[in-house]
């Protein structure tokens, strides 16, 4: 029977097909806007070929390569695709994507798997993505679980696969997929789980750790090692299936026990300081691209005396309460050494004497009343200061006193909340330590804590150096040959000084029996190394009156001292601020013979791609004659042979130095040095608190001091500072200072530049007569 075409069925069929055509035209429209609209501003994806530069870990190296500390904002290693053996690959692609090489960067299945799914639940559940579509999402495109972002990666997937091999974005992909605990990459993931590099994994770690892509958290074998396993099973049966194992290699992987690392790697806490230093250097060197990290910064330090350094400071610190009868528990309602508590406005970071008003032994706090608010101690976190954990019923009682630091901002606090204190019980130091033969900073502790990010003392803090900046002085004074060691001075006697003559004399008369008795002199007279030996401020004083200040100011600058100084008297007593490593530096020219070499914390930096040029650091200069830079030291072997430093004897090898106490021992010092290291302790409140009675630079400081060079110079041998030809030893009279006389008794050997020998015999002074012209005058 034939069809028969009637006029009703042609104008049906008409408007069909123009409908038809019509709603093809609109979707193709539709389309074409939804398309643009999906692609408006998607990134570029030709720069990943030459801009892939994700976040990654800077690695902070000692100097023997150990790992020091980390800075990153997210735990990444990048390790090219060559490094990643193929059975971890192998595993990858048969837990995510086993047709990776044979599409174009979609998986129709999984798509529409996945979107029946999605359609059932009634939202995104499910991506079904490939490799390439997890770059794009990962890389390039956010989190966001939509229809709108997954047309978007569909877009890019596509895109990808024209620019980037097969290879570029499975190396991708590997580097920075999330695996569970910050870290990021098979590379971070295998150091921390099995505390190996991708290329030391077995099939079943590397099985493992593709397991754990779908559920970081869930799978992760360090929280859930027996889901661990199910998930490495499936991913091995799924390489087997993919003919990616054999029966043999597949049964031996199922077989292997998980041998999870019992400390993956981890920073140190030895060495917080050198971050800062660090990250500075690197934003010099690389600008924005440091930041992205993946640095290796190989330092100076080294991890022994770093850990002595720490050790010494410690123990110094904590030796200082016991001297203060500072301990628990604490009842004083008021103390001298810390003055009245706090009345007024606190601010933030601000350093006050509080007074208990509540404690809590549940919950281990202690509440003051700090000025105008209400602040509270947590007794568990301060284990500086209660190192017994001691509740705080023991610890304090109501309405003693306790000095804290206003950790949070004063206007946040409530009656419901306290604002946050911590303890300020006790005083802060810094120890920086140098090689002498290389200039290299190799221990630098700046607090007692170890914490990232506190004050690194030994560089960012400022501080007057007393005494230990006399140095400076003398050794300026002896290069003119103005002044020499046995230079006399002359002052009025104080009765301290007149009963210590009365006693050496009469050890003199024991020692030469047939000697006459001396008279007292009419004014006590030192020699200049006793001075430097007794730290005695007239000496010094004296010879920057006759040297002049000005010329200090500069001969202090070109050993190494870059804080502003002023040129006027009181800098002989080191009334100026500077850095316990600025000192260390300094010293360090008399320790190498006069040439100065700028200390250095950083050997090298590896960026991936290669070493970056460091600034070139300034050639060693000879700023001092050797014989002077000699003659120094002999001076501060005084001050430790009979000096205020005499506890370093207990060292027993040739050491030199300086103790520093400043006006009401606010700042206590001591900076010295051997053949082999150079060190500077500093000790002191941050607020300039004074350190009480009976602190100073030997009590403080240089038992820190002792105990780090004791460690730093361990199975070294004692070696003697090397006398120049230009330095010669003479018999000189104590008494005046001069050359002795032929046959004279009494006498002591003297060290003299050769160019500036002892010229005038020594003479007999009465007691009342005027000093020769080998005393120099004291100060007007």
């Amino acid at each position: 029977m034939k069809f028969a075409w009637t006029s009703t069925t042609k104008r049906v069929l008409f408007f069909g097909a123009t409908l038809l055509l019509l709603g093809s035209v609109v979707a193709s429209i539709v389309l074409y806007l939804t398309i643009r609209d999906y692609t408006k501003d998607l990134p570029d994806v030709s720069s990943l070929e030459t801009e892939y530069a994700p976040r990654q870990v800077t690695r902070i190296l000692a100097r023997d390569g150990s790992l020091l500390e980390k800075i990153y904002t997210e735990r990444r290693t990048v390790v090219p695709l060559e490094r990643i053996p193929d059975h971890v690959k192998l595993a990858f692609l048969a837990a995510e994507d086993a047709h990776f090489f044979e599409h174009q960067g979609l998986n129709p299945l999984g798509l529409a798997r996945a979107l029946v799914k999605n359609l059932v639940a009634g939202r995104v559940r499910q991506g079904g993505s490939t490799i390439t579509q997890q770059v794009v999402k990962n890389v390039l495109l956010d989190q966001e679980r939509s229809y709108r972002r997954k047309v978007r990666e569909t877009i890019l997937a596509y895109r990808i696969e024209k620019f980037l091999s097969k290879e570029q974005i499975l190396g991708m992909y590997m580097n920075h997929i999330y695996l569970g605990h910050g870290r990021y990459g098979v590379q971070e993931a295998g150091r921390h789980l099995f505390g190996k590099n991708v290329e030391e994994l077995s099939i079943a770690e590397g099985a493992l750790i593709a397991g754990i892509v779908a559920s970081p958290e869930r799978y992760t074998p360090r929280r859930h090692l027996e889901k661990a396993l199910v998930r490495r099973a499936y991913v091995l049966g799924q390489m087997k299936k993919k003919d990616f194992l054999d029966e043999a290699l597949y049964e031996k992987a199922m077989e292997e026990p998980v041998r999870i690392s019992p400390s993956p790697e981890s920073e140190s806490d030895i060495a917080p300081e050198i971050v800062a230093p660090v990250k500075k250097v690197l934003e010099a060197l690389g600008g924005e691209h440091a930041k992205k990290g993946g640095f290796t910064v190989t330092t100076t330090l080294e991890p022994r005396l770093q850990v002595a350094a720490r050790a010494a400071l410690r123990a110094g610190l904590d030796a200082y309460p016991r001297r203060q009868k500072l301990k628990p528990p604490y009842t004083l309602k008021k103390r001298r050494l810390w003055g009245k508590p706090f009345t007024g406005n606190v601010r933030q970071h601000g350093i006050y004497v509080g007074q208990v008003v509540d404690l809590d032994d549940g919950a281990q706090t202690i509440d003051l009343r700090v000025g105008s608010v209400m602040g509270r101690v947590s007794l568990a976190k301060e284990r500086r200061y209660n190192p017994s954990r001691l509740l705080p019923s023991h610890f304090v009682t109501e309405g003693a006193a306790l000095r804290v630091r206003v950790v949070d901002d004063p206007k946040t606090a409530t009656v419901d909340h306290p604002v946050r204190l911590a303890l300020e019980l006790g005083p802060q130091a810094a120890l920086v330590a140098l090689e002498v033969k290389t200039g290299d900073i190799v221990a630098s502790v700046g607090n007692y804590e170890a914490l990232p990010g506190a004050l690194d003392r030994t560089s960012q803090s400022r501080r007057q150096p007393g005494s230990t900046f006399k140095p400076f002085v003398y050794s300026y004074a002896l290069k003119g040959g103005q002044y020499n060691p046995a230079t006399v001075f002359e002052f009025p006697w104080s009765q301290r000084a007149r009963s210590a003559w009365f006693e050496q004399e009469e050890e003199r008369q024991k020692l030469f029996p047939a000697s006459d008795a001396l008279s007292l002199p009419a004014k006590e007279r030192i020699r200049l190394r006793q001075g430097v030996a007794k730290s005695d401020n007239r000496v010094a004083q004296a010879v920057i009156h006759g040297v002049g200040a000005s010329n200090v100011v500069s001969w202090a600058h070109s050993l190494g001292v870059e804080s502003e100084l002023g040129a006027d008297e009181s800098l002989a007593l080191g009334a100026y601020e500077v850095t316990p490593l600025e000192m260390a530096e300094a010293y360090s020219v008399f320790a190498r013979g006069g040439r100065r070499l700028k200390a250095r914390r950083i050997l090298r930096i590896d960026s991936g791609a290669g070493p970056l040029p460091l600034v070139e650091r300034e050639a060693e200069e000879q700023v001092m004659d050797p014989g002077v830079a000699f003659l120094m030291t002999s001076l501060l072997e005084s001050v430790i042979q009979e000096g205020t430093g005499r506890r370093a004897r207990v060292l027993k090898r040739p050491l030199a130095g300086k103790t520093g106490t400043t006006n009401r021992s606010r700042d206590a010092w001591f900076v010295g040095y051997s053949t082999d290291y150079v060190c500077a302790v500093w000790v002191g409140y941050d607020d300039t608190l004074p350190l009480g009675w009976g602190e100073a630079g030997a009590t403080a400081a240089l038992p820190i001091w002792i105990d780090f060079m004791k460690a730093a110079h361990e199975g070294r041998p004692r070696v003697s500072f090397p006398q120049p030809a230009d330095v010669e030893s003479f018999q000189i009279d104590p008494r005046t200072g001069g050359l002795a006389a032929y046959g004279q008794d009494e006498t002591i050997p003297e060290l003299f530049l050769r160019q500036f020998p002892p010229q005038e015999i020594a003479v007999e002074l009465e007691p009342t007569e005027k000093p020769k012209e080998a005393i120099a005058p004291a100060p007007a």
